[in-house]
C-alpha cells in the first residue's frame, strides 16, 4: 500500500442483524485529501465512518491506517480485532468529530482538549496546554477555555470538539455530520473552521448533508447508495456533472434547497 495513503478500507461489509448496511465498500484517503461522503439517509455513510476507528466492527473487509492493517480474528463465530492494543494505537491517529459533540460535561473546554494528549499519548502537560491554547485560538474558542459545555452554544461545543480532535495530532480527521445537530444560524461557524482545516491540507473524511460546502472544500467526493459506492470522483464531476442518474438527482435536489 502506498505510504501516502492515510486511511483505507477494502471490501467492507457491515450488518446489523438481517440488515446489510455496507456491501463491499472500498475507499482510500491520501494524505492531504478532503473526501466528502454524501448520500441519502440510511445509505451507510455514518456506518462507513464508524468502521474506520473500529467503533463498528465489519463482518468482512479490512481497515488500514497509514499502511498498517488492523488484524482481525474470529472468536466464537464473532469477528473482532485480534489485538485491542493495536486498535487503540491506530485509533489514536484519528480525530473523530461526532454529531453530538460528546464533550465531558464535568470538564472545562481546555480540560476536554488536553485530557487525551496527556493521559493517552503521555505528552508533557505544559506542552499540551500550550498547544491546546493555540488550537483554541485557531477555532475561535480561546475566550471560552475555562467555560463548561453546559454554558456553550451548540456551535461552540462543536468547535471545542474539533479542537479536542486536533490536539491528538491526528493523521486524519473523521467528521460525522458535524452540523446536523446545530441550529441553522450556528452551522456557518463550524463549517468555517472545517474549511480552514481543508485549506491547511488536513486529511479529512467528511460525512455531510451540506452539499454546497462539500463541493467547495472536498478534493474527492463519494456518493453512497444502499451500502455501495454508486459514484466517486473529483467534486467538479460529482456536484456539477454526475455520470449516474441517481447521483445527479440527489445532488440537484440537495443543492437546490
Amino acid at each position: 500500500m502506498s505510504e501516502d495513503i492515510a486511511v483505507a478500507v477494502t471490501g467492507l461489509h457491515k450488518r446489523f442483524g438481517a440488515l446489510e448496511v455496507l456491501k463491499g465498500v472500498t475507499l482510500a484517503a491520501r494524505t492531504g485529501e478532503a473526501i466528502a461522503i454524501i448520500g441519502a439517509s440510511g445509505s451507510g455513510k455514518s456506518t462507513l465512518l464508524r468502521c474506520i476507528p473500529l467503533l463498528e466492527v465489519p463482518e468482512e473487509g479490512e481497515v488500514a491506517i497509514a499502511g498498517e492493517t488492523v488484524r482481525m480474528r474470529l472468536r466464537r463465530g464473532v469477528r473482532q480485532p485480534a489485538e485491542p492494543a493495536q486498535v487503540n494505537r491506530l485509533r489514536a491517529q484519528l480525530g473523530f468529530v461526532f454529531q453530538s459533540f460528546n464533550l465531558w460535561h464535568h470538564m472545562t473546554v481546555l480540560q476536554n482538549v488536553i485530557e487525551a494528549p496527556i493521559h493517552v499519548q503521555h505528552r508533557p502537560r505544559a506542552d499540551v496546554v500550550a498547544e491546546a491554547e493555540s488550537i483554541l485560538e485557531k477555532v475561535g474558542m480561546a475566550d471560552k477555555r475555562d467555560a463548561y459545555p453546559a454554558h456553550l452554544s451548540g456551535g461552540q461545543q462543536q468547535r471545542a470538539a474539533i479542537a479536542r480532535a486536533l490536539a491528538m495530532r491526528p493523521r486524519a480527521l473523521l467528521f460525522d455530520e458535524p452540523t446536523s445537530a446545530l441550529d441553522p444560524e450556528l452551522v456557518g461557524e463550524v463549517l468555517l473552521v472545517i474549511r480552514d482545516l481543508a485549506e491547511e491540507g488536513r486529511t479529512m473524511l467528511i460525512v455531510t448533508h451540506e452539499m454546497a460546502f462539500a463541493a467547495e472544500v472536498s478534493t474527492h467526493a463519494v456518493f453512497l447508495h444502499d451500502g455501495r459506492i454508486e459514484e466517486q470522483g473529483p467534486p467538479t464531476q460529482i456536484f456539477r456533472d454526475p455520470t449516474t442518474d441517481r447521483c445527479r438527482q440527489f445532488v440537484q435536489r440537495h443543492l437546490n434547497r
